[in-house]
């Protein structure tokens, strides 16, 4: 017997609730395991009153920049469902108060800062989560210390490995675990709660005030560490596309958020019963008998919250990509239901070679959290920026409204952000100059694109020109249909001009495809193509994706067949011009440097046919030589076949 569509709409809310779980809850659901031995690492003694003031600092945090800004605000900005800076940036492009002015621009540099800092949490946050808890075996078993390293490399050898199954086969497999894991820590930490019951006078803000005038610099120093509770928050907005905001909303009010609190407040309370003693509070929480299996559930917890930035890596990419921000890499699409949830083999070797290298750099979980963190602030503070925005074009607040609440975000944000500057000349730069490379890499990227199409432009043939020589030749025309991708407001592009100079000859119909790529995650269906007769047998074809969009030439050609383009797609000749990009010895060196990363970039990125998804025996490709231009030096003759 079925059931109703309401009975099987809760289940599905249920089972994506637990998948958000294993995938988007990961990171933070992992912080409870170092992030209060942390504060108290940094020259604070846990005392009464320090131990009531640390504990307010992360219960006001979590209250404020997960609960209310990330769960009430920001994840209601999605983009069709996308999220992550990327996706917001999108969201704000169409608004009419970013066209052409510099606010745009700054906008879109902040989003592009801020998601190259996001993909670099995608090594730490592995790296740390993962040896963390493998440290656990110290406590038990301190003769297992040597082992440590290598227990944790093999471990994310095997989490990388996974990733092929895809977001939906993790989350499966997944979810449970973690919901097991969350279910622990609230049982432990209600458990010494119960001893020391006091230990909820934190919920009080008096005590954070005081414990910051109190401790002043040393304060500081601390909130670096009271941060750690945070830093999933970006990985939870970009794991959006992945399983939808309702989803993430119930799993964070049911049982991630009560959970968390117990096992701080637990923490705290262990700290307060056993002064001068806590060397590990989250593992001395557990019976001596059950402290191995929570070691093994931790580590498994632990594999989990990588789970959570890697997809959020997989998603910001594959964004980027379609918004033109960096090359072509190949894309695989894990679920058929859901079109967020991807898989990119090429980015997921060197995530898993970074956190590998970083493991065996650091060696310690102690050593990792003096760099982990800055990242994640500075990207925190630009979505807190961008949520202004959001509030003020989209959803149509007032300006003293969206000022008062993002300013109460921003003052947060910024207060950590400053915590997290000490942590620069210990290591914190490394963070930096990384993140500073990915985000140049992919403005470099954008620039020399925008300059090679116009180069080609220049070398483009007008339409009425062109046909008005093939009417003046009369060019032999063969059966079939050619297909030479093109870019927006272009005519002849240069490999239909090579192919006909060098074979006298033409296709029947010759179809000039553009694709768009536009700023929404998906494009409806009725509007994915649009077919434009031209004459002498020209057809223009616009295909349009969205930035969630895997780009299938041959599957928009059976669709085109259908809307009067009359086609056999099995039978289509595809064109495709490979450039090949020469930087002059006489261009400014700094130009020069640019064009050389760029033609660097270019060579390896994944080839139009593959990313295109065009069958090898059904492609040609036609060789281009262009030649990068001087700027102020005229284009003319800067490309040649």
């Amino acid at each position: 017997m079925s059931q109703p569509h309401g009975a099987t709409g809760v289940r599905r809310l249920g089972l994506l609730s637990l998948g958000a779980l294993g995938v988007v809850y990961g990171d933070i659901g992992t912080s409870p395991i170092y992030a209060l031995r942390e504060c108290f690492s940094r020259g604070v003694e846990p005392t009464p009153d320090n131990v009531l003031g640390v504990l307010s600092l992360m219960f006001w945090a979590l209250t404020l920049l997960i609960t209310f800004e990330y769960q009430m605000l920001v994840l209601r900005h999605d983009n069709r469902g996308e999220g992550g800076l990327l996706a917001l940036l999108a969201l704000l492009r169409p608004q009419r108060h970013m066209r052409g002015q510099r606010l745009g621009g700054v906008i879109q540099a902040l989003a592009v800062l801020g998601a190259a800092l996001v993909l670099c949490d995608g090594v730490i946050t592995p790296a740390i989560s993962v040896l963390s808890a493998v440290e656990g075996l110290t406590v038990a078993a301190p003769q297992m210390a040597p082992a440590v390293v290598p227990i944790t490399v093999g471990i994310l050898i095997g989490l990388f490995r996974l990733q092929k199954r895809g977001t939906a086969g993790i989350g499966a497999l997944f979810g449970p675990i973690t919901a097991v894991w969350f279910l622990t820590m609230g049982v432990l930490g209600a458990r010494a709660v119960l001893e020391a019951p006091q230990v909820l006078a934190a919920v009080d803000p008096r005590y954070a005030i005081q414990f910051l005038v109190e401790q002043r610099m040393t304060a500081l120093v601390v909130l670096g560490a009271v941060f750690l509770v945070v830093t999933g928050a970006e990985a939870l907005y970009a794991d959006l596309g992945h399983f939808g905001r309702r989803p993430i909303v119930l799993a964070w009010f049911a049982l991630v958020f009560p959970s968390l609190l117990l096992s701080y407040f637990g923490q705290g309370a262990h700290y307060l019963t056993h002064p001068g003693t806590v060397v590990q509070p989250f593992f001395e929480l557990a019976p001596r008998p059950l402290l191995f299996p929570l070691i093994a559930l931790a580590t498994a917890a632990t594999v989990i919250a990588s789970q959570a930035v890697i997809s959020g890596a997989f998603s910001i990419t594959r964004q980027a990509i379609q918004m033109g921000l960096v090359p072509r890499l190949k894309v695989i699409q894990t679920s058929a239901a859901t079109a967020g949830q991807v898989y990119l083999p090429a980015l997921n070797v060197v995530l898993a070679i970074a956190c590998i290298i970083v493991v065996l750099a650091t060696r310690s979980s102690s050593a990792l959290a003096v760099v982990y963190g800055l990242a994640i602030s500075i990207s925190m503070v630009i979505t807190t920026g961008m949520l202004y925005f959001a509030l003020r074009w989209r959803a149509r607040w007032p300006a003293y409204a969206a000022a008062l609440v993002t300013l109460t975000f921003l003052t947060v944000d910024l207060t950590f952000f400053t915590a997290n500057l000490l942590r620069i000349p210990r290591g914190g730069w490394i963070v930096l100059v990384f993140g500073a490379v990915i985000y140049a890499l992919m403005r470099n990227w954008a620039w020399g694109r925008q300059n090679l199409i116009g180069m080609l432009r220049t070398e483009t043939l007008p339409l009425p020109t062109l046909f008005s020589r093939l009417a003046r030749e009369r060019v032999a025309r063969v059966p079939g249909a050619a297909v030479f991708m093109t870019a927006p407001k272009l005519g002849a592009p240069p490999a239909l001009q090579h192919h006909l100079r060098h074979a006298h000859a033409l296709h029947e119909r010759v179809i000039l495809l553009t694709v768009e790529n536009r700023d929404t995650p998906r494009v409806p269906p009725d509007e994915r193509l649009l077919v434009e007769p031209l004459e002498q047998g020209f057809y223009r074809l616009f295909v349009r994706y969205g930035f969630a969009e895997n780009p299938d030439l041959p599957r928009a050609m059976e669709a085109a067949a259908t809307q009067g383009l009359t086609v056999d797609p099995t039978e289509i000749t595809y064109f495709i011009g490979r450039e090949t990009l020469i930087v002059p010895p006489d261009m400014h060196w700094l130009d020069r440097l640019r064009e050389r990363f760029y033609v660097f970039m270019f060579r390896n990125a994944l080839r139009a046919t593959d990313f295109y998804r065009i069958p090898p025996r059904q492609a040609v490709e036609i060789g281009l030589w262009v030649e990068a231009v001087v700027p102020g030096r005229s284009r003319e003759g800067a490309s040649r076949s």
